[in-house]
């Protein structure tokens, strides 16, 4: 089958399976999108006059039955129809004739591309927020259920002041919320409709962008046609900047369980059907979810370095590299709604220890309560720090292992409801509603 830009030779096999690589596979993942992206467009075409409004029902009619197709599982990019683009307007002019023929006026795959791209990164976006969402509430819960659980802090990985399972576990809930604001601002650049930049030069068509941008419920354009096409590539760019920092928060959350599970520190611990055993020792419970979360995160902290050097001193315009940069985003975003997913779902079985502290080798974490219990009596911090530092060298240091911590932020005063708050706050910026309701408009 003769490729959209083909005239009249084929392509060399070999080239053209160089070329195309893993493009058809990603090109399912965007096929709904790019049926709402079609969808808008025409109804554009229809309001410049460049559709006839019997054609512009015809073809509404059949993309709908389309995307029901797609969302049903009944679609395939047949072999030998270049990409997804090809395959709908194929499948259209099939059906409904010459009218199928003419949803290309107006942009080029360029622009085509670019908004299925936008729209299907802004739909991940919204799931990987929603799998935050419910790691986030599920450390809060974790947070205030065992906020009077104390737990041993560390610096240098050495023994250093008390802390607490309220602490450990709001800690990394607020880090979700510092993540999320990375993720909003990449959502933001995401929602901005590059469709009417055709191949980045604009159309002579008198296309009303304005209009395709309310239908896709974008925030806003790219206005410059040449800037729209010099989005491919930075978009993804920052997109990977958001996911890597989920992905460091999650890394660190789970080199600490992965810690905190071993017999030297047995901190927690987790049913049998969730950890795994040794073929030779039976004693074993290896936090195999914890290890491969920790793998798979830090190949995602890797992404923002391998789009960059996809990208780095390309010129403007488009490069057929720039095909390559979903073969890096697409995985990571499957792999990163997996990691949050299977956080939560661990978090939700574990169980802590209540005793930690009565083990004689954490005395030492009460050096500091120490100090500062004879400093608020009098005794000026300094001298507080040698008396008690002596205690500790003669082995006669024999500590009060209660804690008096009521700043905001410390074991006894958490802060959650202001971390909540926030966290809300930032969720509610992102406005999926509006998402929600151009694309059932466009569709029902």
């Amino acid at each position: 089958m003769s490729k959209l830009w083909q005239k009249t030779t084929n392509v060399n096999e070999l080239v053209e399976s160089f070329t195309v690589g893993r493009d058809t596979e990603f090109d399912h993942q965007m096929a709904a999108f790019d049926v709402l992206g079609s969808l808008a467009h025409t109804q554009m075409l229809e309001s410049i006059g460049l559709m006839s409004s019997d054609d512009l029902q015809l073809v509404q009619r059949e993309l709908k039955a389309i995307y029901k197709d797609i969302a049903q599982g009944n679609f395939t990019i047949e072999a030998g129809v270049e990409d997804v683009h090809s395959q709908v307007e194929m499948l259209l002019t099939q059906r409904i004739g010459d009218a199928g023929k003419k949803i290309h006026s107006g942009r080029s795959r360029n622009d085509q591309v670019l908004v299925d791209l936008k729209l299907f990164f802004r739909n991940e976006l919204q799931q990987v927020v929603e799998e935050t969402q419910i790691l986030f509430r599920q450390l809060i819960e974790l947070s205030e259920k065992y906020k009077d659980v104390l737990l041993p802090g560390y610096t240098h990985l050495q023994v250093a002041m008390p802390s607490s399972f309220g602490l450990w576990f709001g800690a990394y809930a607020e880090s979700l919320g510092d993540d999320l604001e990375l993720v909003l601002a990449a959502y933001k650049i995401t929602n901005k409709n590059p469709l009417g930049s055709a191949a980045g030069y604009g159309s002579s068509f008198p296309l009303n962008r304005t209009l395709t941008t309310k239908l896709l419920g974008f925030d806003s354009l790219n206005y410059n046609v040449v800037y729209a096409q010099m989005g491919r590539g930075k978009t993804e760019r920052i997109i990977a900047q958001a996911l890597s920092s989920i992905a460091a928060t999650l890394a660190k959350m789970a080199m600490d369980q992965a810690l905190y599970l071993s017999q030297n520190f047995a901190f927690v611990s987790y049913p049998d059907t969730l950890t795994t055993g040794s073929s030779i020792m039976p004693h074993k419970k290896n936090p195999d979810v914890w290890e491969i979360m920790r793998g798979k995160c830090n190949r995602i902290q890797a992404l923002p370095n391998d789009v960059a050097m996809m990208t780095t001193n390309l010129p403007s315009g488009y490069h057929r590299e720039l095909q390559l940069l979903k073969e890096l985003l697409f995985p990571a975003f499957t792999e990163l709604k997996s990691c949050l997913h299977m956080a939560t779902f661990m978090l939700q079985n574990i169980t802590v220890k209540t005793d930690i502290l009565n083990d004689p080798k954490y005395a030492y974490l009460f050096s500091v309560e120490e100090v500062n219990r004879l400093t608020l009596s009098g005794t000026p911090f300094r001298d507080a720090y040698k008396q008690v530092g002596l205690a500790i060298e003669k082995g006669e240091f024999n500590p009060d292992k209660k804690v008096n911590h009521t700043h905001e932020g410390s074991i006894g005063n958490l802060g959650n409801e202001y971390i909540e708050l926030a966290f809300n706050k930032l969720v509610d910026s992102f406005d999926f509603v509006k998402v929600k309701q151009a694309v059932e408009e466009l569709v029902k």
